[in-house]
């Protein structure tokens, strides 16, 4: 189901709680820039001044990994591992559910299973034997659940895949929310206060709000 929300469609999960038991981020780009060192020092008004390139690129990266992991987005690839029991997929097809942050688009990079060999083994299975379905955000096996699957693992099924950048990185609203995020980053080194913490009215928090998926 979609709700629209200020123009955007923001997608309700309906196939909670997915089946898989466990999810690993395993890689994540942690050298390219989504600000730019211009979009920064303009923000900043350090025009003509390079002293502090090095602090601000190291900057942008926390703040561009904030914006990525608040919308479930991401601005750069980013590669997970999957864990599925077997216990309650026994049906062919068999279906495997992807996080509801991979429907951007992805690439599936591998599927395999732990066998039952003693000692267990990981089996990798052909392409062939497997496809994305985009529409329901999963992977499904044409053949079901491996014969000699493993029985004692808690979650034998692995599957890998890489996320494709969201076009939200693009979007005017999310720069801004980066470039606010950043300018409070750099101004306040420290959660030093002697009075309460305040959030401004109008921040981060209401700029991406209506980007971040629901979930029910």
């Amino acid at each position: 189901m979609a709700d629209t929300i200020y123009g955007q469609t923001a997608f309700a999960a309906t196939r909670n709680p997915f089946n898989y038991e466990k999810i690993e981020q395993i890689d994540r780009d942690i050298t390219s820039n989504w600000l730019t060192l211009t979009e920064m020092t303009n923000q900043l008004n350090l025009f003509g001044d390079t002293s502090q390139d090095d602090y601000l690129l190291d900057l942008e990266l926390s703040v561009r990994m904030y914006i990525e992991d608040y919308l479930g987005m991401p601005i750069f690839p980013i590669t997970y591992r999957i864990y599925y029991g077997v216990s309650s997929s026994y049906n062919t097809p068999m279906s495997l559910d992807l996080p509801e942050d991979a429907m951007d688009g992805i690439t599936i990079n591998s599927v395999g299973y732990y066998n039952s060999s003693t000692p267990s083994t990981f089996t990798t299975l052909a392409s062939s034997t497997y496809y994305y379905d985009s529409t329901g955000n999963k992977v499904i096996l044409n053949a079901g659940v491996p014969s000699n699957v493993s029985t004692f693992r808690t979650a034998p099924i692995v599957v890998e895949y890489k996320t494709s950048p969201s076009i939200l990185a693009s979007y005017p609203i999310i720069k801004q929310a980066g470039l606010l995020l950043f300018t409070h980053l750099y101004n306040n080194r420290s959660d030093t206060t002697s009075g309460i913490l305040q959030k401004i009215p109008f921040g981060v928090d209401v700029l991406l709000q209506k980007y971040k998926p629901l979930v029910m």
